[in-house]
């Protein structure tokens, strides 16, 4: 062999190399929008006695994506998305209803993002499709009032951040997300109209108490905009948990009018009136005999202790912020250990949800106040 062919091959070779280094060096796409959905498989599956993908296997996770999806171009939730295992077997032992698509627990939007992630890292069309598909399922199920329905009820749904992780889906896309850079003029025009139509919703739906703008309820009546029930123990309320998640998506909206700016400080001052002090929730470890699902081998009990930080119902009246619980039966009820012992354990009546927020809620002003005076 020549020492120009040397040459020349040892050349091709290096870059080969050096490809293959910056493709792998590549920080893989984050799984995190997946976990309520695994979390639910493994809540049904105690024995799981099969391989799992790695983080780092993006095409081989992908591939599964894409072996889930529905025609219509979502998924059905509650999959173990990095489980080994025969798709079309997984899909026919589901009961029908479960088949279908949904974006319920955090589903479908997760998938199109990842899908987009990794054709940005492979340039593989199949990924690709797969993400137009997943959009245009979104596209086709946003109802006139710029919502998207829940599993459970047909109602603007904020629970499982099913309306807004959508509209975070458009709103990435719409600020310029590098992984839908391949998206046309008229599917980013469409979208933009969308995300408008979506955000009028979220802003109207804010629920008012004597003048005074709070925060959302769960779910929301297509027409007239109030609270509504949604499983036996949802009941019509305002919710600490999922008004978080709306006021990320706000906060996360470049140049945000008078009107979003209004509804985030409104909400945020909220957040600080609606604190309670004096007590904890203590997770006490249970006898085998008496756990319920394994998943949750422990039961919860609200314990006084006036040094501990202040927390959050999940649940607070509508008309006058009161928390309160409910049970399974939809009785609503103002203790946890009235509250049914599957539901105790199963479900987030207390939390910390907004406590992060104030912080993100103090940059987001310094960031706002730049923007007026730079």
């Amino acid at each position: 062999m020549s020492k120009r062919n040397i040459l020349w091959r040892l050349g091709a070779l290096s870059a080969f190399l050096l490809s293959s280094t910056c493709l792998f060096s590549q920080e893989p796409p984050s799984l995190e929008g997946f976990m309520d959905g695994i979390h639910h498989w493994n809540l049904e599956h105690k024995e799981r006695n099969y391989k799992r993908l790695e983080p780092t296997q993006y095409r081989e996770i992908a591939n599964n994506l894409l072996a889930y999806q529905n025609t219509d171009g979502g998924w059905p939730k509650n999959i173990d998305w990095l489980g080994i295992l025969p798709a079309d077997s997984v899909k026919q032992a589901l009961k029908e209803r479960y088949r279908r698509s949904t974006l319920d627990n955090r589903n479908t939007f997760p998938q199109i993002e990842y899908l987009a992630d990794v054709y940005t890292l492979t340039k593989e069309k199949k990924y690709r499709k797969g993400a137009e598909k997943g959009l245009k399922y979104i596209l086709n199920t946003q109802k006139e009032n710029g919502g998207w329905r829940g599993w459970d009820v047909d109602a603007i749904t904020f629970n499982d951040e099913v309306s807004t992780g959508a509209l975070a889906l458009f709103l990435k896309i719409h600020q310029g997300d590098k992984s839908f850079s391949w998206l046309g003029k008229k599917e980013k025009a469409l979208i933009a109209e969308r995300l408008k139509r979506g955000i009028e919703m979220v802003l109207a739906c804010q629920v008012v108490q004597n003048g005074r703008k709070t925060v959302w309820g769960q779910q929301h009546d297509n027409v007239t905009l109030h609270p509504v029930k949604a499983r036996t123990f949802e009941l019509p309320s305002l919710t600490a948990r999922e008004s978080c998640d709306i006021v990320r998506l706000l906060m996360a909206i470049n140049n945000p009018s008078r009107e979003v700016i209004d509804a985030i400080n409104a909400a945020m001052q909220w957040f600080l009136d609606a604190r309670i002090y004096g007590m904890r929730v203590d997770e006490v470890p249970l006898p085998e005999e008496k756990i319920i699902n394994h998943e949750y081998p422990f039961d919860r009990v609200v314990v006084k202790d006036e040094k501990a930080k202040p927390l959050w119902a999940r649940f607070y009246e509508v008309s006058d912020n009161t928390p309160f619980l409910a049970t399974r039966e939809g009785k609503k009820v103002w203790r946890l250990e009235d509250v049914n012992p599957e539901r105790r354990t199963g479900y987030d009546w207390y939390g910390y949800w907004p406590e992060p927020l104030f912080k993100e809620w103090e940059e987001w002003k310094a960031t706002i106040s730049s923007q007026k005076n730079p």
